[in-house]
This record gives structure tokens, sequence and C-alpha cells, in this order.
């Protein structure tokens, strides 16, 4: 049971990332416009960043591939977006999204530090045999 619970997780957490990607995916131009509102350099670049962390992550932390990596990336990233997009500290909803951003890191800290879980790539590389969730 703990192997679906950390599958459960991954998928639940990766949820928003891929969310988010898919939304950026689909709205090059105004994700761009807001990347240069609030004021971070190269606009187009941090796009294609966050593009790729997005779903790159997200898509790992659902496979359970290299997922220490791709959580720590992840973690990252909502450490680096939060400090530096949602902490006008008047803005009471820009607020709520910056502790969201340091929950989510947390909870990937945690998948950072612990792994994958038996239901994952990551557990099939590293004790042979198919993951748990792929076994007949």
């Amino acid at each position: 049971m703990p192997g679906w619970i950390a599958f459960i997780g991954r998928l639940l957490i990766a949820a928003i990332f891929l969310y988010a990607g898919y939304g950026k995916l689909v709205a090059p131009s105004s994700t761009i416009g807001y990347i240069a509102h609030v004021g971070l350099p190269l606009p187009p670049a941090a796009y294609v960043v966050s593009l790729v962390v997005e779903l790159g992550g997200g898509i790992l932390l659902v496979l359970g591939w290299q997922t220490r990596f791709a959580a720590a990336v992840l973690a990252l990233f909502c450490l680096v977006t939060g400090f530096a997009v949602h902490l006008p500290v008047g803005d009471h909803n820009n607020l709520i999204h910056f502790y969201k951003n340091l929950a989510m890191a947390g909870g990937l800290l945690q998948i950072a530090a612990f792994g994958a879980g038996a239901v994952s790539f990551d557990a099939r590389r590293a004790g042979g045999g198919a993951p748990h969730a792929l076994q007949a």
C-alpha cells in the first residue's frame, strides 16, 4: 500500500505542473507577456525554461523516472517563482500563491529525499523487474 500512496502523491503534485505547463504551451504570447509584466529578465527564455520544467518535471514525476532529480528541480522552480513572482506583500492572492509554492517545494523536497516509491520506473531500475503498477 505505501507504494501506491507514493504514486498517488506524485500524481497529485504533478497535476499542477502539467496543468500549468499545458496552459503555457497553448498560450505562449500571453505567458511571455505575463513574464515580462512581472519584470523577469528574458521573457522568451523564461517561457521555454518554465515550459520544460513544468511539463518535463510533471511527466517524470508521474512516471517515477529520475524522480529525485525531477523533484529537486521542481522544488527549486517553486522557490524561485514564489520569490520572484508571487511575493508582492500587499497582494493577498499573490501571497496565497507564494505559500502554495513553499508548500509544494516542501512536498517535492520529500520526494527528492525519499524517492518515488515502489510504483515507479526508478524502483524497477533499482530492484529489477517491472514496477508494481505494471506487474500482472
